[in-house]
């Protein structure tokens, strides 16, 4: 099975991914729990609640949304309202378990077409109503959440079309509600693939792909999603944005790097024009062993920066490794040492995996075959489904990830492993804590960490203090706050810090002029400006009809 094979998946709230493919904790796993003094509650919460609460817009403002749209795409039922809570993160899906309405949607509307997303702007503006995209809802950083605000949910799964292949400049124009899997899809009836396959692959869509610059599993061979972006439609309170008149330009600033990663803040991104290749018609996956997490990432930094680069390439720790979440069904074990993946999609696979293995053997890698390989690609997508039942037996699991340059790597990893490890083991409950590297560059690379431990009565918290922890150890270490999850509200104060203010001011400009009634998706990624004085605005207003 290939990834254009997986079906569209409607997650279900509270849980990851398709109840079909819910797993179970093998009995290794459940034995491995107990050493950290993992215990299951008497009771698990079922997200279930009584259908009241949360916030609620106005009769009018409904009927103002309903003329737009049509009494069909404006609802606020309970349950669809729920069903569009947050993401799902950890604290998310805790939040959701617990029953807590406090961010639940006012409404959600399913505009369908740009024209329709471009006057429902128009009208929230006018209105002073908050506006969130909403495509798969696979946010982690809290970014479907505005804080302390009526908003409404606009889902996107509307404009769902592939709008066009222009097969001699290999691009695709496909809008934002188009759901990974289903693009993948669409893309193979023609003989092609974006190659963007990220964790959240079952749930989420192009747009969301564009507004958090995601990161996929493929991103050696492939690059990051924000790579294969060549243009943009962009709908905004003030009007239209449409970028992209040619792949590079010397036209100014790109700004098309403005608008991606903004994650709905500047406006809600439409249709995206992709860079496609065709479908690949060798693949191969294999597994490599290393003595110890230094002699592996030497060695794939060596292949990062001299090549010859595989499609995939990622490299486990040692407890990642022993652990072994390649294989979800086998979570004790290995042989020691650290294992890497490497996998070749293309012309060439068998003399590029020589290559390969010339330089690996060089650099003190042992082949394991094909075996680790492929029980990594067909098992990719599952490790995610491990979550839920890990919380079911009142274990606290999460990840969080960073990147930075080569040289500042091994310091960076302490850092956020020491800082985890004693955080967590100050409130009483000492976590195992995983790593791998899964995106690289010439430069350098990131960092993904798993963490596990025992929860505290309250887990929200519990983990809010580790995070806090390991932003300030991402911080110290001059690394990145995040690689591919986004900003989103969790890390937006992190963020300021790590950009200065003089550039938390300029997107704040920027975000005044596109929205200049702060109704896109208001606290995330923009620290909200301080209120201007009434001197400062008139003079803001003269300095503007002078025209200085």
């Amino acid at each position: 099975m290939t990834e254009s094979d997986l079906p569209v998946v409607n997650l279900t709230p509270g849980r990851w991914g398709d109840p079909a493919h819910a797993v179970d904790l093998p009995a290794a796993a459940l034995e491995a729990l107990k050493h950290l003094g993992v215990h299951r509650p008497a009771s698990t919460a079922s997200g279930e609640v009584d259908g009241t609460g949360g916030r609620e817009l106005g009769g009018g403002e409904v009927e103002g949304l309903v003329e737009l749209l049509g009494a069909e795409f404006v609802v606020t039922d309970f349950e669809s309202r729920w069903a569009h809570t947050r993401g799902y993160s950890t604290p998310d899906l805790l939040r959701y378990r617990a029953g807590d309405t406090s961010e639940m949607p006012a409404a959600v509307v399913y505009p369908g077409s740009h024209d329709e997303v471009q006057a429902l702007l128009g009208v929230c503006s006018e209105r002073g109503i908050a506006v969130v995209p909403y495509a798969g809802g696979t946010s982690v950083v809290g970014g479907l959440a505005p804080q302390g605000t009526t908003f409404v949910a606009v889902d996107l799964r509307r404009l769902d079309k592939l709008v066009e292949i222009d097969e001699v400049s290999r691009t695709a124009t496909i809008e934002a509600g188009v759901r990974g899997t289903a693009a993948e899809g669409l893309l193979a009836a023609r003989g092609y693939t974006l190659g963007h396959f990220p964790q959240s692959y079952e749930g989420a869509s192009i747009g969301g792909y564009a507004a958090t610059r995601s990161s996929g599993q493929s991103s050696a061979g492939y690059g990051r999603f924000d790579q294969m972006v060549v243009g943009l439609t962009v709908a905004t309170p003030r009007g239209t944005i449409e970028l992209g008149r040619a792949p590079m330009s010397a036209a100014g600033p790109d700004l098309r790097q403005l608008i991606l990663g903004s994650e709905g803040a500047l406006g809600i991104i439409t249709s995206v024009v992709l860079r496609i290749r065709p479908r690949p018609t060798e693949r191969s996956f294999e597994g490599w062993r290393f003595a110890d997490f230094e002699q592996g990432l030497a060695a794939i930094r060596r292949l990062a920066q001299d090549g010859p680069l595989p499609t995939v390439l990622r490299l486990s720790d040692e407890a990642e490794t022993a652990i072994n979440l390649a294989d979800p069904d086998v979570l004790s074990g290995g042989s020691g040492g650290v294992l890497a993946i490497v996998g070749f999609e293309g012309a060439r696979t068998p003399q590029r995996r020589a290559e390969l293995a010339e330089v690996l053997t060089a650099a003190g890698g042992e082949s394991l075959g094909e075996g680790p390989g492929e029980t990594w690609r067909q098992g990719r997508y599952r490790a995610p489904y491990l979550r839920d039942p890990l919380l079911d037996e009142g274990a606290l699991v999460e990840t969080l990830e960073t990147a930075g340059f080569w040289s500042t790597l091994p310091a960076l990893k302490a850092g956020v492993t020491e800082a985890l490890v004693n955080e967590l083991t100050s409130q009483g409950t000492p976590p195992i804590v995983l790593c791998h590297v899964s995106h690289v560059y010439e430069t350098g690379a990131s960092l993904y960490f798993t963490v596990i431990s025992a929860q505290t009565d309250d887990p929200v918290a519990q983990w809010r203090l580790a995070k806090t922890a390991a932003n300030q150890a991402i911080a110290k270490a001059g690394a990145t706050i995040t690689h591919h999850h986004a900003v989103g509200t969790d890390h937006r104060d992190a963020y300021a810090a790590e950009i200065g203010p003089l550039a938390v001011e300029t997107l704040q400009a920027v975000k005044r002029v596109l929205d200049p009634n702060n109704i896109l998706s208001p606290g995330i990624l923009i620290p909200p400006a301080r209120e201007e004085s009434s001197a400062e605005r008139r003079e803001l207003s003269e300095y503007e009809i002078d025209g200085r």
